[in-house]
């Protein structure tokens, strides 16, 4: 397989507008587009029984995030306190260079953190956080004492 753009991913949620703010605001990423795909179109694909929105955000990076909404929404699933007890549970990594910031901001937009109170050092210079959008979606920050020794192909 030969990539031709940076990675995209796709989220559903029930309310796009409510996951706005997360991400624009938030996580400093700019809508590039937003569409309507027909229900003929949305079940030939197997997204979906009814038409569905789909809001394009870019990070500053580079990379593009995907809400999708359909116009029926499913029953939301239940969800475990462990990431890792979830079933099909999928999150997205952020790599940053000062997590303590990045965890400031968190807390003080009033994030769910699923990760306790500061970040966490999972093996030597290598911290994290771990937090849910507004949707429980989990989202992880990242952050290497050496970036360069984990992505050489890029630092």
């Amino acid at each position: 397989m030969k990539q031709v753009v940076p990675l995209e991913i796709g989220i559903c949620t029930p309310d796009i507008e409510r996951l706005l703010p997360f991400y624009t605001k938030l996580l400093g990423c700019e809508p590039v587009g937003d569409v309507t795909v027909p229900m003929d179109k949305a079940k030939e694909t197997g997204l979906s029984t009814a038409s569905y929105r789909v809001v394009r955000l870019q990070t500053p990076y580079g990379e593009r995030i995907k809400l999708l909404q359909p116009e029926a929404p499913s029953e939301a699933p239940t969800m475990s306190a462990f990431i890792l007890d979830r079933y099909g549970a999928a999150y997205i990594t952020f790599i940053v260079s000062d997590l303590d910031a990045v965890l400031k901001k968190l807390v003080k937009d009033g994030v769910n953190i699923l990760s306790g109170e500061g970040k966490v050092e999972v093996r030597p210079g290598t911290f994290l956080v771990f937090c849910e959008d507004p949707d429980g979606n989990v989202i992880e920050f990242v952050q290497y004492a050496d970036v360069k020794a984990y992505r050489p192909d890029i630092a």
